[in-house]
């Protein structure tokens, strides 16, 4: 049966959102991704219309060569966004969410939708969501934005994505706060052994990685500038960062604590503290100490102040099996970021997508380095679903 609405995919990927769309019911005319990698996966999984194309060059004619589309979904690079980056304001790959809706007012879809990650809707990064918003309002298209979870819409993931919807005609979409039940990670990788892409790769025992792993629990991670049962401190293990006594960790203990209290900026999570402040806290050997910790590798001197030398918010994350998962990001298959809950190594490709919602025929061939790039970069199929069905329903 052919389908009664049609895309086109802007920034594709390797199809995350356009999976969403193609379950829903429509037909994909045709995909744009710059990577031939990304769009081979593509054409593995989703059929033949996926096109290695530069966006920033694509010709009207090109874009509407499978003729026009009811509607451009764009899934713009969200690297200069993202609050997990640098977030550079000038970063050119964030003027690709304009252009987006640029060659979407060239081909006038009846729907545009337009995806990022929730940074794109803070700070001075707004700017370029309401002028994609003003751009969109200037072509004669009513807009709305939705902020959408994984983790509501029953992945075991705690992912949070923005879509712009931008659509002509007189309809409101229904823009319902989705309630699936959560699942937990348990549940979403319950049967993925056998698999294709689950080629696991264990810590090599003795191995700075191994020893790290194995001090880390269950919902804990490797982390010197949060305290609590959640952070494990590189001076609680000994054997790869090297030895302190009960005095030195007293003074690690109270720069970690001293450092987000004594403020010398108006950002940043922490500043550097005083060897002053650390004497009224600990006394009379402080500054042999902090000398101590600073031959160790322990501490640094920044001027005339001192600060941890590990001050990184968490690595080695051990998920739990009864929670649900941090965002899958490009560096799921890496032990220094991920730890798996039970055993000492990273995640599985097929974890990873399992995690993601991709479904199990989805294949991902290839280096495993480029996989885990192209899971961690894509929209969750099952949320890309979620905005086809309020689209869907716009359009009927």
């Amino acid at each position: 049966m052919t389908a009664k609405h049609s895309f086109i995919s802007l920034f594709s990927g390797c199809g995350g959102l356009d999976a969403g769309f193609i379950e829903s019911g429509f037909a994909c005319k045709q995909a744009f991704d710059i990577d031939q990698k990304v769009i081979d996966i593509h054409r593995a999984n989703l059929g033949g219309s996926a096109v290695v194309a530069d966006l920033k060059n694509i010709t009207r004619g090109e874009l509407l060569a499978q003729g026009r589309p009811t509607v451009v979904v764009a899934g713009s690079p969200c690297q200069g966004f993202s609050t997990a980056g640098k977030r550079d304001l000038h970063d050119p790959r964030n003027s690709l969410l304009l252009h987006a809706g640029r060659l979407a007012l060239e081909i006038k879809p009846r729907v545009f939708v337009a995806e990022n990650v929730a940074g794109a809707l803070s700070g001075e990064h707004k700017m370029y969501w309401e002028q994609l918003e003003q751009m969109l309002h200037s072509g004669g298209y009513f807009t709305a934005t939705v902020k959408l979870n994984a983790s509501n819409l029953g992945l075991a993931q705690l992912r949070s994505r923005v879509f712009m919807l931008a659509w002509t005609g007189d309809k409101e979409p229904r823009l319902d706060t989705p309630s699936f039940e959560t699942r937990t990670l348990a549940e979403a990788l319950e049967g993925v052994e056998g698999l294709p892409q689950h080629e696991k790769k264990m810590l090599a025992k003795g191995s700075a990685h191994y020893k790290i792993a194995r001090h880390i629990k269950r919902g804990q991670k490797l982390s010197n500038v949060r305290g609590g049962a959640a952070s494990i401190h590189t001076w609680h293990i000994p054997e790869v960062f090297g030895k302190t006594t009960e005095d030195e960790q007293m003074v690690l203990q109270t720069t970690m604590r001293l450092r987000r209290l004594e403020r010398l900026r108006d950002n940043g999570d922490a500043d550097p503290v005083s060897i002053d402040s650390l004497r009224r806290e600990l006394g009379g050997r402080t500054s042999t100490l902090v000398k101590g910790l600073v031959q160790k590798g322990y501490m640094r001197q920044i001027e005339d102040r001192f600060d941890l030398v590990n001050t990184f918010n968490g690595k080695y994350r051990r998920l739990d099996w009864n929670s649900v998962s941090l965002t899958v990001d490009t560096r799921f298959g890496d032990p220094r970021y991920f730890l798996h809950p039970s055993e000492q190594r990273s995640f599985t490709v097929r974890e990873a997508a399992r995690i993601q919602g991709f479904p199990d025929w989805f294949k991902f061939p290839g280096r495993s380095v480029d996989s885990y790039k192209m899971i961690g970069n894509a929209v969750p199929p099952p949320m890309a679903k979620y905005v086809a069905k309020i689209v869907r329903e716009l359009l009927s």
